[in-house]
């Protein structure tokens, strides 16, 4: 760099490169077909533009593999169709509170702990509480229940836990040798079942 800076001596920072000027003959190096080739689709206008994953019109690969069950299912939450999110709260960032203060997502909100109060707030057990407040969150943990109360404080859930459904499993087929425990026992000979007749007295 110069030791006296003038209009005659300035540059930029960084050295400026010329844009890519094609089609203006061949001496340019990108003239005729401008770098695109002969014919073909990446030779038009607009072949550029096409989102990612098409492959022409031909079966593309994510349709063509096969598919396992996992987290994208209905049911599989929160990752599936219908997720929700909640916001996670540690017990440790509650240390910033006062002892007997109230906790709620407003004050969260205040505290800058979570970003908005549309979304539900689930308190995570990260950590340890050393002081008594008075919680109210949508969801918490079972550990992060067991260390507010631990520590005199109070949990209260604006939601009502979902209980999980019992899944049913279809019985397992029984064994040759199950099978034949469970038969009863050989019959006796039916003359030993049969009532006795009563003896015709002799005339």
């Amino acid at each position: 760099m110069p030791d006296e800076l003038n209009l005659s001596n300035l540059k930029p920072a960084q050295a400026r490169k010329d844009r890519k000027r094609i089609g203006r003959g061949l001496g340019s190096g990108k003239g005729r077909y401008s770098g695109r080739g002969i014919k073909g689709q990446k030779s038009r206008s607009g072949s550029h533009k096409m989102r990612a994953g098409f492959e022409g019109g031909q079966m593309p690969i994510y349709m063509r593999i096969g598919k396992l069950r996992g987290s994208t299912s209905k049911d599989a939450m929160p990752v599936g169709p219908f997720r929700t999110y909640t916001q996670p709260v540690n017990l440790r960032d509650l240390e910033r509170f006062a002892a007997g203060e109230e906790v709620t997502p407003e004050s969260l909100k205040a505290k800058g702990l979570i970003r908005t109060v549309r979304k539900d707030v689930k308190l995570l057990g990260v950590g340890e509480l050393s002081k008594q407040l008075k919680i109210t969150v949508h969801a918490a943990s079972a550990t992060a229940r067991e260390k507010v109360e631990a520590a005199g404080g109070t949990l209260t859930l604006l939601k009502e836990p979902k209980v999980k459904k019992a899944k049913k499993h279809k019985a397992a087929p029984k064994t040759e040798a199950e099978e034949a425990a469970e038969e009863p026992t050989a019959e006796a000979p039916a003359e030993a079942d049969a009532p006795a007749e009563p003896a015709e007295s002799e005339a």
